[in-house]
């Protein structure tokens, strides 16, 4: 018989612990909750096993020298959308390659060093890939959130 997994008070006050700074260690939580650390280990693991809790590496584009980041939106045309976002996908400079409905069917994020690198890379390098019809390149001007909870943005935080 398996057992149903509840939430407490204390583990929201340790998730949300986390989420301030996952790199916290069980000590430093527990000495921010007035606890043990075996206490949180215990419960962090609990979570995890219940599937309840993961954690995900999330990097800083531009802790690792990528400074511009850059949504281009592909339209294409004579050729499958798969197959063309897989030839994109394999450039180093695209992070990530989806396949979205709309006028484009392709939405890429791509990551610069610089962005003089950018002129080159759209007419050079991205507009050869067989199949596609135009581009649409939109520079990330800042980021206003990154994350991956998937609750509703807070408009009171944008101010």
């Amino acid at each position: 018989m398996s057992e149903t997994f509840v939430f407490d008070d204390t583990d929201r006050k340790i998730v949300e612990q986390l989420r301030q700074n996952g790199r916290a260690t069980n000590q430093q939580i527990a000495e921010s909750l007035n606890l043990i650390a075996s206490t949180v280990s215990t419960r962090i693991r609990r979570m995890e096993e219940a599937g309840m809790l993961r954690v995900v590496a999330v990097s800083d584009f531009a802790v690792h020298g990528y400074h511009v980041i850059i949504h281009v939106a592909v339209q294409v045309s004579g050729r499958p959308a798969l197959d063309v976002a897989e030839d994109l996908a394999e450039f180093p400079e695209v992070f990530a390659a989806h396949l979205v409905t709309g006028s484009y069917e392709i939405s890429l994020l791509l990551t610069l060093r610089d962005i003089d690198e950018l002129p080159s890379l759209i007419t050079d390098q991205l507009s050869k890939v067989p199949g596609i019809k135009s581009m649409i390149p939109a520079v990330g001007l800042d980021v206003v959130r990154y994350g991956l909870d998937t609750g509703p943005i807070d408009s009171r935080r944008l101010a």
